[in-house]
């Protein structure tokens, strides 16, 4: 027994809860089950709460910077879990993941300059690419009977026609779980060092890796690679500490972190939130125990589903996630249109999950779900999936 009770039911509406509270203002009705965004329905872990409680009482929250245990425990975390040792030089904090994104293509590229990203990839990457202005190039991932892969002849033809500057990679990979290879992620880089690309690697599921898989950081490729890498941590999906908006961003390059850094300065950011900084060292220096019990349940979570979908729901097809806690489901089997399909999860099912046509035109007819969240509450998602499903058959 881990001691932490992730079957306690907390009530999350009326907190001003992105996830429970603006369903209406997102276009949804007001009674839907949310299983879209990416945070837990778990409280954090304990060591974190009463760090947390401490720092409240104490009632000043001025201006805050991290000393070295702040580094020393990203260090220890980062060897540990991951396999590869940062170094004190290479931080640049900053208040999201997505924040440090938008600064990279500000940073290593030119309006007008190619980015590509590799879809179906969380929608944000699309969003930093061409709201900046720069043009957005992909290289889509091949589904190879239910995993996803690398075109490799494809994303080479890319780089070299489209004179690409910059490539977001999602590692491990939202939303079809891949946990890439270091033979997959070797030759990656390797192109990029070839076609002189930045390679900016989004990391932030690296904690969320199933049993048998083991995850390789970027940031342990040697070679030529180090100078044309950034690489994006964050506590905020390990720790479920998305709402104090801290992320640790790693450039071994001096030349690249100062472009980078110029780039945060530039948009007038500096001193991160306070006590998201305490949350993230206590996090990475007592918060291990607490996560092994969370990826326990998450792997229940997902027996459950495999189960439900096969004995239920069997036109629904699981893709086997390899990390992350995210199902991606390919739901073609229903014979729906995407507005069907959309329509039958929002307004019959009454769910709120990403729709995947969000990730990339080509999954409009895939399904996101996130997998944090009490047994009680997926069993709940998935009855009123396949009673709408079962309702819909009946009217055809």
């Amino acid at each position: 027994m881990s001691g932490f009770d992730f079957d306690r039911e907390i009530q999350r509406r009326n907190t001003d809860s992105l996830k429970y509270d603006f369903a209406v203002e997102r276009g949804r009705p007001g009674d839907v089950l949310p299983l879209w965004v990416a945070d837990m329905d778990f409280p954090v872990a304990p060591t974190i709460q009463q760090a947390l409680i401490e720092r409240v009482q104490h009632g000043i929250f001025g201006y805050t910077e991290t000393k070295q245990d702040y580094f020393e425990a990203l260090r220890a975390w980062f060897s540990v879990r991951c396999g590869w040792s940062p170094r004190p030089e290479w931080l640049i904090k900053t208040p999201g993941v997505v924040f440090a994104l938008a600064m990279a293509v500000k940073a290593f590229t030119e309006p007008g300059d190619a980015v590509l990203i590799q879809n179906p990839v969380y929608y944000p990457f699309h969003e930093v690419i061409q709201d900046n202005g720069r043009r957005l190039v992909n290289s889509e991932l091949v589904n190879r009977d239910g995993r996803y892969e690398i075109d490799f002849a494809d994303l080479e033809e890319k780089l070299r026609t489209e004179r690409v500057r910059l490539l977001l990679l999602c590692s491990p990979h939202n939303p079809v779980g891949r946990v890439w290879s270091r033979e997959e992620l070797r030759r990656l880089a390797d192109l990029c060092v070839q076609y002189h690309v930045v390679l900016v690697a989004d990391e932030i599921h690296c904690d969320f890796v199933r049993p048998g898989r083991t995850f390789t950081s970027a940031a342990s490729l040697e070679g030529e690679i180090r100078e044309q890498l950034v690489i994006c941590t964050a506590p905020s999906k390990t720790f479920n500490l998305a709402g104090l908006q801290v992320s640790n961003i790693f450039i071994p390059s001096e030349a690249l972190r100062g472009q980078f850094r110029h780039q945060v300065d530039a948009a007038g950011y500096s001193q991160l939130n306070t006590l998201g900084l305490l949350a993230c060292r206590v996090a990475y220096e007592t918060g291990g125990d607490w996560l092994d019990a969370v990826k326990d349940y998450l792997e229940g979570n997902l027996a459950f589903l495999r189960d439900y979908l096969a004995e239920r729901l069997p036109e629904i097809r699981l893709i086997e996630p390899e990390g992350t806690y995210f199902a991606w489901l390919d739901c073609s089997g229903l014979g729906l249109t995407k507005e069907e399909l959309n329509d039958l999860v929002i307004n019959r099912a009454k769910l709120w999950l990403d729709a995947g046509h969000i990730f990339g035109a080509a999954s409009e007819q895939y399904q996101r779900v996130v997998l944090a969240c009490t047994r009680r509450t997926l069993t709940q998602a998935l009855d009123q999936l396949a009673s709408a499903v079962a309702e819909r058959k009946k009217e055809n």
